[in-house]
């Protein structure tokens, strides 16, 4: 699980009550007196939990684009989503708990109908249950004697696993499931050593190559790290921070996780935000918060450490902290008390708090705070065996990595000589600021200024890179696209009565006229898919990637519930809001961009295209359908035949390329190991799978990439070959006039 201090906005800006959106992912175990007192306290709904369940239950029948009633088949389908949420491995509930619990699965529709929330906390605690349960035998199970030379094998495909029915099969299921964690662990630090190892024999040829001498004291500081933590340690922490985790879940957390279930049985993207969801939502709405300017994330193990900084933020700036660095302890304000941020001063004192196996959102809220305040953190780094502490002024943060980037690179000759300037925009999200200013920060004035940049470098063609956009503003993905267009219609609408509307860019002339590729992957949802299908449809540029983009088709609406029951203009939070699916988009040509997203005109091999995160890998999507064709001129830069030719010579190339080849080499062992269904648990077997290729890792390793602001435009391999065909693009253009 990962927040940050300083995150991409997947989202349009509120305006009014409904906001048009478009959007895109174990400390101790307690005694069971305080499990009870705790699960007492989670069974009294409270009168806020009751009027949030009507509204949510009255809005999802008469708002959502299905047009569908809260029934009984929504209900089965809730009640599947919440066990699911709880327990998506299967390896905390028996099946008795489940068939004890089937009373539930028509009722859930009646109860939210009704404001009661029995089938949510009755769930619930019987999963706290299970929870110490299986994190006592998990325990006992990580100090046990485990034989890897023998042959067996762990399911992987949980579509093939059932609940447990007795104890027996739940301690053979969390053996082996201990087995295959300890099995990780050990080729990941077998993987460590060996590069640690490289890296030092690198570093010590390079002292011995230089004749001063002070190369081996850098080698010599470089080898100073603390010992290994042992695997069994580390796996134990893991189950114990998990177990303190849920145990921290309060009334609004599983009210939160509980409606959120019933929405979803609608389509994936409906949801319930809390009031402190609504919040941090709210926070994240701009390109600006107030903070140290750092992404945290929750290991296993309990911690929250620095994923990344943020450039010129408090952090950056200050220095003290590193990524990957732990924080433990949290204080608010100088030793003294001073410059303390009051409002978190009142809730924690001066004092620090322990945060290890806090929830992470707990963590963020403790170190956010307003500019000029102070925050102290206790500190563990990599590389150090003691805490420190380090104090951090927080500053208001710009979040630079979120917005709009431009570079220029040359690539190739003309026929004068002289080479192809290429300009390349990274585009991570559609965004606007939050007051909706004229002229303030949004993506279409950003994009605008970068283009007008490169028209005064006479740069020759353009690549805008969607690869991680996942959506954002509707009116920013519009207004965007007629930047590259002269007049008419960017998307279509359609709402739950049929009706269609066309949304036009009415602006005309295009800032930019020249040739353009434009760059997606599958995680190029919503908005982006909007921008590529347009520009696809208009025959304006040429559409490069993967396969297809996301297929995220629908589109949402933020209905700020407090506004809704106060009915004034600015409510107090109380009541959260509701993200619900109203709409589905439709290109110009009529197609809708649910499940199918964007087909490229030009496919190249990544990891991405083989993984399963499109709209169609989620629980019931909203289905794709088409309606007529909009009037529009096309503007015939992109045909079948220079899309044939380009792909030719693309081909050509990455034919003769080793990283192309070391890539697909790379995807084919990804989609064999993907389509496994179980894995050996026998060491030998197990760890050399693992070093061929880690399916996981690279799931992980790449989501991880794609979700972390970038520090500038790479200009790796995959690029230079999209480089490459923009400049054949250039020519073939020049040809055919």
């Amino acid at each position: 699980m990962k927040s940050s201090l300083s995150v991409k906005p997947d989202f349009s800006p509120p305006r009014l009550r409904v906001v048009t959106l478009v959007s895109m992912v174990v400390s101790m175990v307690l005694a069971m007196t305080h499990l009870q007192a705790f699960a007492d306290e989670l069974a009294t709904p409270t009168r806020t939990d009751r009027r949030v369940s009507l509204l949510v239950a009255q809005l999802m029948q008469t708002n959502h684009l299905s047009n569908q009633p809260l029934d009984d088949s929504r209900s089965i389908r809730a009640f599947d989503n919440y066990v699911d949420n709880l327990d998506p491995l299967k390896v905390y509930f028996l099946k008795s708990d489940i068939a004890e619990f089937e009373r539930f699965k028509t009722q859930l529709d009646d109860q939210m109908l009704k404001g009661e929330f029995t089938a949510a906390y009755a769930v619930f605690n019987r999963f706290l249950e299970r929870l110490d349960e299986r994190t006592e035998l998990a325990l006992e199970l990580v100090d046990a004697n485990h034989d890897f030379t023998i042959d067996e094998e762990i399911m992987t495909d949980l579509d093939q696993v059932d609940f447990a029915e007795t104890e027996q099969e739940i301690y053979d299921r969390w053996r082996k499931r201990i087995k295959y964690s300890l099995l990780v662990m050990r080729g990941d630090e077998a993987k460590k050593k060996k590069e640690a190892a490289e890296a030092a024999e690198k570093a010590k040829a390079s002292a011995e190559d230089d004749e001063s001498g002070e190369g081996g004291d850098a080698v010599e500081k470089g080898n100073v790290s603390k010992p290994v933590e042992d695997p069994k340690d580390r796996l134990k922490k893991r189950y114990q921070s998990y177990n303190k985790r849920m145990h921290q879940f309060d009334s609004e957390d599983v009210v939160e996780l509980y409606i959120t279930s019933v929405t979803t049985s609608y389509d994936p993207h409906t949801t319930y935000m809390s009031k402190r969801s609504f919040e941090n939502f709210m926070i994240q709405m701009g390109l600006e918060l107030e903070g140290i300017g750092a992404t945290l994330q929750a290991t296993d193990e309990g911690y929250t450490v620095i994923k990344s900084i943020v450039a010129g933020g408090a952090v950056d700036t200050q220095g003290g902290l590193e990524v990957e660095d732990k924080i433990t302890a949290v204080a608010q304000g100088d030793e003294d008390g001073g410059r303390a941020y009051e409002k978190l001063y009142r809730e924690h004192g001066g004092d620090f708090v322990d945060v290890t196996g806090m929830k992470l959102d707990d963590v963020v809220a403790m170190i956010r705070g307003k500019a000029g305040t102070v925050v102290r953190l206790n500190v563990l780094s990599e590389n150090d065996t003691e805490l420190k502490v380090v104090s951090i002024v927080r500053e208001k943060i710009k979040l630079e990595e979120s917005a709009a980037q431009g570079e220029v690179f040359e690539e190739g000759t003309k026929p004068d000589g002289s080479p192809f300037k290429i300009g390349v925009i990274e585009l991570p999200s559609f965004y606007a600021s939050m007051d909706g200013a004229i002229g303030g920060r949004s993506t279409t004035n950003d994009v605008k200024r970068i283009l007008t940049d490169f028209n005064s470098q006479s740069v020759d063609a353009l690549i805008l890179d969607l690869r991680r956009n996942g959506g954002g503003s509707l009116r920013e993905a519009i207004d965007c696209t007629g930047l590259f267009i002269d007049r008419g219609p960017v998307v279509q609408v359609k709402d739950s009565r049929g009706e269609i509307l066309e949304h036009k860019d009415v602006a005309a002339g295009m800032e930019w006229s020249k040739p353009m590729v434009v760059l997606t992957s599958k995680f190029s949802a919503s908005a982006s898919e909007i921008l590529a299908g347009a520009v696809q449809d208009y025959g304006r540029g040429l559409v490069v990637g993967d396969t297809t983009t996301h297929g995220k088709g629908t589109v949402q609406s933020l209905m700020n519930l407090n506004q809704v029951l106060f009915r004034v203009r600015n409510p107090p939070n109380v009541f959260g809001a509701l993200k619900i699916t109203m709409q589905q988009f439709y290109r110009p040509n009529g197609d809708s961009t649910q499940l199918r997203g964007v087909l490229s005109d030009l496919v190249l091999p990544s990891i991405s295209d083989k993984m399963d995160v499109s709209e169609s890998d989620l629980d019931y999507p909203v289905e794709f359908d088409r309606i007529p064709k909009a009037k529009y001129q096309q503007l015939s830069l992109v045909s079948p035949e220079i899309a044939r030719q380009l792909a030719a010579k693309s081909a050509e190339r990455i034919e003769k390329s080793q990283d192309f080849s070391k890539r697909k080499r790379k995807i084919n062992t990804y989609v064999e190991q993907k389509a496994l269904k179980r894995v050996s648990l026998n060491e030998e077997k197990f760890l050399a799978r693992r070093r061929e290729l880690n399916a996981e890792k690279e799931d992980e390793a790449t989501i991880e990439k794609q979700m972390t602001p970038g520090k500038g435009i790479e200009k790796d391999f995959y690029l230079e070959e999209v480089l490459k065909i923009a400049r054949d693009y250039c020519n073939l253009l020049a040809s055919n006039n």
